[in-house]
């Protein structure tokens, strides 16, 4: 059991209300292309097709509105680069094929300047790359063009829960 939930477990045996409510979840993401910790395959790098891998989803906190996914790399040398930023996901969507986004979910401008996934691509190097999934309370109203930074303001406050499935990559190393 979770400390938070320890707490509030002992707050109401002793007759006493919780002060707060953290919030119980197992959301989870997947995917069918690389396990957590491994590597990336070819073809969802700027090596191969650039074709986003994919993800799954499950385990959706209640009183989840939608989700959303940013893809960065910490790795980056000026620091964290993101390669893709996605919103409107609905919770009854359960998975992304590889190279594909269900019909209304929305892509904002990653690092390369472009809309859409940015294939891994590191300039030396073995780099970690973060698929972070987020259940909100709502839905995001943010333009085409928006940011990491717009992304991140939009999503604050309003997080449920949070997974990160993480994936590596190096140029030339399959």
């Amino acid at each position: 059991m979770k400390i938070p939930a320890l707490f509030a477990a002992a707050a109401l045996l002793c007759g006493v209300a919780p002060l707060f409510s953290a919030p119980m979840t197992d959301l989870e993401l997947t995917s069918g292309d690389f396990t957590a910790g491994g590597s990336i395959p070819h073809r969802c790098t700027c090596e191969g097709s650039s074709q986003s891998p994919s993800l799954r989803f499950a385990g959706l906190p209640e009183r989840t509105k939608s989700l959303a996914l940013l893809v960065d790399d910490p790795d980056a040398p000026g620091g964290e680069f993101t390669h893709w930023i996605v919103w409107g996901i609905q919770v009854e969507t359960k998975e992304f094929t590889a190279g594909t986004v269900p019909n209304g979910v929305k892509q904002g401008v990653n690092d390369f300047g472009k809309t859409g996934y940015g294939a891994p691509c590191p300039p030396s190097g073995e780099h970690r790359y973060r698929f972070h999934l987020y259940a909100l309370d709502g839905d995001l109203q943010l333009p085409a063009t928006a940011r990491r930074k717009q992304f991140t303001a939009a999503i604050a406050g309003h997080i449920l829960g949070e997974f990160t499935l993480t994936g590596r990559y190096e140029h030339g190393s399959q």
